[in-house]
């Protein structure tokens, strides 16, 4: 039996927790001496009082869902994926080169081309660690972190010394043509007479990322591989008992992880920079991890935690321009919600967890 309901681990025990965060977060503004009643309303505002910080928050979300499934996808076969920076990166490079060497009509076909390649690039990245793992050993902690430096390298190098128009000192591609430009909500609420800020740089990738949501739903809770992936994840010994290859699911979860991750740079190489430039995955990757850590690897948590980040990133970026507070403040909070979401989980767990037993004691006396 269930020690908690699972509406409370994917949204009690977490909010609880960001509850604890926000007070610690208020405690260290207030040290610097800052009003933190100040920062609170300035970040929301800043964040979510318009249509350009909603734009931008729901922007950064999106690459947090994307990242956040790929690492829960992995989590549910007990696999740490860390390699989510530099599957994206490789994903960006798949869409660069769909987008600038085949003459695509219009951007639906142009995403659909690109979407197949950015998922293909990032699961071949995710490929190896798998293999490594699965057939040498090695430890996929490891072997993924290192691929994000190896990543980065050869992103650097083709960048500079390969895709880099000839007469272009910026280390990034020539620009994708303008038939492949993904519409901004702007565009998609503008003829529903919904005004939305033209700013903004959130695009139709988000409602890619919650049908990825879904997706990954059905995937884990309603088919047979979703089922040998958990079973594999809670069990090794018992899934090989039932049948369950454990080089297959270790292989197919982490192509599946990739892919997931790889789809990312739908949203910045595609939707935001419309060309594929270095860092254009701004640790997204390793934000994913505290996402899937914070919505239980559960999808509407990934959603739920994504949308939480990416309001942290967009009220912080508001923080650190109106107000005298360092940028480093800024990952101090977002440091101290991953704390206490992740590491410090068991701290709100287990009173949690005696409250719900109580009740459960009471409700059984009467």
């Amino acid at each position: 039996m269930q020690r908690i309901p699972q509406w409370a681990d994917i949204i009690l025990v977490p909010f609880l927790s960001l509850v604890l965060a926000a007070f610690i977060s208020a405690l260290v503004i207030l040290a610097i001496g800052q009003d933190p009643l100040e920062a609170v309303n300035l970040m929301i505002t800043g964040a979510l009082g318009s249509t350009y910080g909603w734009g931008y928050t729901l922007y950064y979300a999106t690459n947090f869902m994307f990242t956040g499934l790929a690492v829960s996808v992995a989590f549910h076969a007990r696999l740490f994926n860390i390699g989510g920076e530099g599957q994206a990166m490789l994903g960006g490079l798949g869409i660069a080169l769909a987008v600038l060497f085949i003459p695509w009509p219009h951007w639906s076909i142009a995403l659909l081309g690109a979407s197949l390649m950015a998922a293909l690039f990032g699961a071949l990245w995710g490929y190896i660690p798998a293999i490594l793992q699965a057939k040498r050993g090695s430890h996929i902690v490891i072997t993924t972190i290192m691929f994000n430096f190896i990543a980065a390298g050869l992103l650097n190098y083709l960048l500079v010394d390969v895709l880099r128009p000839p007469t272009s000192m910026d280390p990034s591609t020539a620009s994708f043509p303008e038939a492949t430009h993904l519409p901004t909500l702007h565009e998609i609420l503008a003829p529903f007479g919904i005004a939305f800020s033209k700013a903004a740089p959130a695009n139709v990738t988000l409602l890619i990322a919650l049908a990825a949501s879904l997706l990954v739903w059905i995937l884990i809770w309603r088919t047979r591989l979703g089922y040998a992936i958990r079973a594999f994840g809670e069990s090794e010994s018992g899934a090989k008992y039932a049948g369950i290859n454990p080089v297959r699911i270790t292989v197919v979860t982490m192509l599946i992880s990739g892919g997931l991750a790889g789809l990312m740079s739908i949203n910045t190489t595609m939707g935001e920079a419309e060309r594929l430039i270095l860092n254009s995955t701004e640790g997204a990757g390793f934000i994913g991890i505290a996402v899937a850590l914070m919505g239980r690897s559960h999808p509407v948590g990934v959603v739920l935690a994504s949308l939480l980040f990416g309001f942290l990133y967009q009220g912080g970026a508001e923080l650190a321009l109106w107000m005298s507070i360092p940028r480093e403040l800024i990952v101090v909070i977002q440091a101290l919600v991953i704390l206490f979401t992740g590491a410090l989980d068991n701290m709100v767990r287990m009173p949690v967890e005696a409250l719900f037993s109580a009740f459960r004691k009471s409700g059984a006396s009467q």
